[in-house]
């Protein structure tokens, strides 16, 4: 780890950490709050793969369905009208739809082939995305004079890598410039994830073993076929799968690679100094 212990954090005149957890939890919150303070770059996973990364296929799948309009096609066919997603940190809509549900098609929902084949462009993007920090942590000094980096990783980084390997090329590369923060959740927290994302769907992407097995699983539980899925129940139950099967590929990146923090403090942590200090704390506990 970049910073080994509670002294080198404290007396660092550059601190840069990534945080990662389920999504929910804080990452977002904590990063806004740092960067409002003026002294930290915000640096988010998901708006970078949804603009560098996956936008141009945003981009096609709106006039994909706009040619679906004769009035609208008209008016693209012509160069009449511009079309592009409103992407922001706080807006992942965008790419949340272009991910879509699989599914019944008469409910919105995508043949499974075609929802792997986007989940696969999410992981490579997302692999991309986490390997730009280094280029923004210069950018930020370099531009912008900020001294210190936060980058809000997207929910799915333990999808994306091996945790318990010690040799992993993306663990390996960022934690040779950030120092690995889990905002760890507690048990009772999720029925309140699972809700929140039913009320606003945020973009996921599972690794491909995980989609095959629970997909199989889903439609032999509810001995249905493809078409026959609602798309909006299977994606809620993978989510909920996913929560499970997630917590021990974060719980083995902050025992390998990092530093741990709950939930409950990060939303305590209202300032730059508290955030400090709590980082200090998880770093001790580990020195122990």
């Amino acid at each position: 780890m970049i910073y080994d212990t509670v002294q080198d954090w404290l007396n660092a005149r550059h601190k840069r950490v990534l945080l990662f957890g389920m999504s929910g939890l804080g990452k977002t919150h904590v990063s806004h709050m740092l960067s409002a303070s003026g002294g930290w770059f915000h640096y988010s996973v998901d708006y970078r793969i949804a603009t560098r990364y996956m936008g141009e296929h945003i981009a096609d799948n709106i006039k994909r369905q706009a040619m679906t309009n004769p009035f609208l096609r008209d008016l693209l066919l012509t160069d009449s009208i511009y079309i592009a997603a409103n992407t922001t940190f706080n807006n992942l809509a965008p790419l949340s739809s272009y991910l879509g549900r699989p599914g019944d098609p008469s409910r919105g929902g995508l043949v499974m082939a075609e929802y792997a084949r986007r989940q696969d462009q999410h992981r490579v993007a997302e692999v991309a995305a986490l390997r730009d920090c280094a280029h923004f942590i210069d950018r930020a000094k370099a531009l912008y004079s900020y001294d210190n980096f936060v980058c809000d990783s997207s929910g799915s980084i333990c999808e994306v890598v091996d945790p318990q390997y010690a040799d992993d090329p993306v663990l390996k590369y960022l934690s040779e410039h950030m120092l690995l923060v889990w905002i760890e959740g507690a048990q009772d927290q999720t029925d309140e994830l699972i809700r929140r994302f039913e009320a606003a769907p945020k973009p996921m992407c599972y690794k491909a073993e995980f989609l095959a097995a629970r997909w199989a699983d889903y439609l032999t539980e509810n001995n249905l076929k493809e078409g026959g899925v609602d798309p909006d129940h299977f994606v809620s139950s993978a989510f909920s799968h996913a929560v499970a099967h997630r917590q021990p590929r974060y719980a083995a990146m902050a025992a390998n690679w990092g530093v741990t923090v709950s939930a409950e403090d990060i939303a305590k942590a209202t300032t730059p100094s508290a955030f400090d200090t709590l980082v200090a704390r998880a770093l001790e506990m580990r020195g122990r």
